[in-house]
């Protein structure tokens, strides 16, 4: 046990590395060459839509952005720095919030809808807390995956769940492993599985489109977006209310995802193994603090000192030429879009350094974003008509064109994790939508009987 504990504390104890980067930086400009030429590529490309029995699965540009980056970031013949790979990762957070911005762009009109729709909203976020626990853990234990099924399964396992396994079962434990195993396999392949499980349920036509954009919000805002594709190309009528819904529920889940899962469904996963477990004989594994160890790698990044202004800039020089893309031609409404999502973001930064986070940016940017397109403020009319010109499946393309990019660095983990979060991982996060899904179509239903 003393070498387990050492080898945690090593981790730990190094200091976290940092370096500066700006546009004056050959590489940086370089990184968003590489950028826009996956997205613009991806948008080229188009939909696949592949026949698979009574349903189907589409493939939109998206998912061909992200595997491109992918293959590039990944490939060994000339990879991409490592630090270029965090560089995008620091562009990564800024641009889930330009994404957030676009779409609350098409919040304000739809309020209505989403106050009729709000015991839906609010209870489908349970369907975050019992997928995984109902469906995934069952087979994290057939598997034998041991005390890490708890770490693994009790929920999507985003970075707050390392603070909530950290204080109740240690950072040298096998559940602490179990959630950096999940962490990788849902950077990798998160985007990929809701994007695939999404287009599958929406060809099948058994739910509301309503349900289905609900059970996008899972708390990842790749994992949303990738939802928000699938559904919006099975329903594209109602694409702007599927974002609404969609976001909507992604805040709800940020917001309530953290005392849920600390409070409800950690507790309920540690139990629930072990009463499964109950007659097996534990096993030990030597390798535990190995495994640890060299997981731990992907939470030990650097500290990139890029300004959020550079970010912006590069959002929206990326946004523009895949927004241009998609629309078959230019337009200065795409500017001034890129504008306001740009001051919003900033906004949000700027509140939550000044409040020292007690203000979260995402918030910020929502509000704005649903009040200026609401009946409420004087423009909204305008703002709407304005936004229109940039499809916002335009800007989750240029989104995980840049994820792609700093996944590569993630991938040699793939063999210290093992095969069984292979099936483990891929029911967490299939199972995480489908049971808010089911929820949602349930609550739907009483209130519209």
């Amino acid at each position: 046990m003393a070498s387990s504990s050492g080898a945690s504390e090593a981790v730990t104890a190094a200091p976290q590395r940092e370096f500066n980067i700006s546009l004056k930086d050959k590489g940086l400009w370089a990184l968003v060459g590489l950028m826009v030429i996956i997205a613009s590529i991806a948008q080229f490309i188009g939909p696949l839509n592949i026949p698979f029995g009574n349903a189907s699965i589409m493939l939109l540009p998206m998912i061909w952005a992200l595997l491109m980056g992918v293959l590039i970031s990944g490939q060994r013949f000339r990879p991409l720095s490592v630090d270029l790979q965090h560089t995008a990762n620091a562009i990564m957070s800024v641009a889930v919030l330009v994404l957030c911005g676009r779409l609350s762009l098409t919040l304000g009109q739809q309020i209505p809808a989403l106050i009729s729709a709000g015991p839906a909203l609010l209870l489908q976020e349970l369907g975050n807390v019992f997928g995984s626990l109902l469906l995934a853990l069952p087979l994290a234990v057939l598997l034998r995956m041991g005390p890490a099924t708890v770490g693994a399964t009790f929920s999507i396992d985003r970075e707050p769940s390392f603070a909530m396994v950290t204080s109740r079962f240690g950072s040298d434990s096998p559940q602490y492993r179990g959630v950096l195993s999940m962490y990788v396999f849902g950077s990798i392949f998160g985007a990929i599985i809701v994007s695939l499980v999404a287009s599958v349920i929406s060809s099948l036509g058994i739910f509301r489109w309503e349900a289905l954009a609900m059970g996008s919000g899972v708390g990842s805002g790749s994992m949303m977006a990738a939802g928000i594709a699938s559904v919006s190309a099975a329903h594209p009528e109602n694409a702007d209310t599927i974002a609404a819904y969609a976001t909507t529920a992604n805040l709800i889940a940020s917001l309530a995802g953290v005392p849920l899962a600390l409070w409800i469904s950690l507790p309920l996963a540690d139990r629930f193994y072990k009463f499964l477990t109950r007659r097996q004989k534990e096993t030990g594994n030597s390798e535990v603090a190995g495994k640890i160890s060299a997981l731990a790698k992907v939470l030990d990044v650097p500290k990139v000192n890029l300004h959020p202004g550079a970010s912006l800039l590069i959002m929206s020089i990326g946004g523009l030429v895949t927004a241009s893309i998609v629309k078959k031609g230019f337009s200065f409404d795409m500017v001034l879009t890129y504008a306001l999502m740009s001051a919003m973001v900033a906004l949000g930064l700027w509140l939550a350094s000044v409040t020292k986070g007690k203000v979260p940016a995402l918030i910020v940017v929502i509000v704005v974003g649903a009040y200026i397109t609401s009946p409420y403020f004087p423009g909204a009319e305008r703002v709407l008509a304005t936004a229109a010109s940039v499809d916002f499946l335009s800007v989750i393309t240029l989104m995980l064109a840049i994820a792609g990019l700093s996944i590569g660095k993630d991938l040699p983990m793939l063999r210290q994790i093992g095969w069984k979060i292979l099936p483990v991982g891929f029911v967490v996060i299939g199972a995480t939508f489908l049971a808010s899904t089911v929820i949602a179509e349930v609550v739907l239903a009483i209130l519209h009987r």
